[in-house]
């Protein structure tokens, strides 16, 4: 069994595994309100739900749910078949990938709620079960909202300029619908407008020198654009890596 993120309080925020049916369809209630309809209303589930271990970041004073995610443990590359990110991509170059691999998936922030602090929290428990487990690789998919990619040129420029995955692990299309970013920008990216568009988990994972496939999926359902995304935790510079440990602490 895993190591479990729970317990981890930051100032204002705590994180911890959900632990009941209630938590788990908090946390679906929120990615509703994320992915779906802001009003709320509904629940977003689906059957990768049930093989997941769900991380809740609440408000230590309101007790209001402000961030989840969940996580998948993978033994190795062999298993990659069985990610959420399997069914959007052709992860064939990756099934030779040899350590044990998490897939972090639903990752959303409360849309009402903007505290830097909040992605601090959730990436020290994500921190602390890949020490404690042993991870050798975090991927996922990383989500623009809206499937309008003009708003986003600049955010894909840069992806293409600096952060497409290496050769070896790069996923093949797979999905009918995407967006072959690599293929067909050539202008250099406005940097200031590429930050603005990217998403915080993105841009997180790319400081501690994660990579993305060269295209995104169109994601209708989710009304997203979608990124996978990786990290080798082999590559996080040591001083980021301290930072975050420091967190999970």
């Amino acid at each position: 069994m895993p190591a479990r993120p729970t317990g981890l309080t930051k100032g204002r925020y705590c994180a911890r595994l959900a632990d009941s049916a209630g938590d788990i369809q908090a946390a679906q209630a929120l990615r509703y309100r994320c992915f779906v309809d802001a009003r709320g209303g509904g629940l977003d589930g689906d059957p990768f739900d049930a093989a997941c271990q769900h991380v809740l970041v609440e408000d230590r004073k309101s007790g209001a749910l402000v961030c989840c995610f969940r996580l998948l443990p993978l033994e190795n590359g062999a298993c990659i078949g069985k990610s959420y990110s399997a069914q959007y991509y052709d992860l064939s170059g990756l099934r030779n990938f040899t350590g044990p691999m998490v897939e972090l998936g639903r990752f959303c922030i409360a849309p009402d709620v903007h505290d830097p602090d909040i992605l601090r929290v959730a990436w020290g428990a994500i921190t602390r079960f890949v020490d404690d487990d042993g991870v050798e690789m975090l991927f996922g998919c990383s989500s623009f909202q809206g499937t309008d990619a003009a708003v986003y040129l600049d955010a894909f420029a840069m992806l293409k300029e600096r952060h497409l995955a290496p050769k070896r692990w790069l996923p093949q299309i797979k999905a009918p619908n995407v967006v072959r970013f690599a293929q067909k920008l050539r202008a250099a990216p406005d940097r200031r407008q590429a930050q603005l568009g990217m998403p915080p988990l993105l841009r997180t994972y790319l400081l501690m020198g994660g990579w993305v496939s060269d295209h995104a999926v169109v994601d209708t359902d989710l009304n997203t654009l979608h990124v996978f995304t990786g990290l080798e935790i082999k590559a996080v510079p040591p001083g980021r890596a301290r930072l975050l440990r420091a967190v999970a602490g």
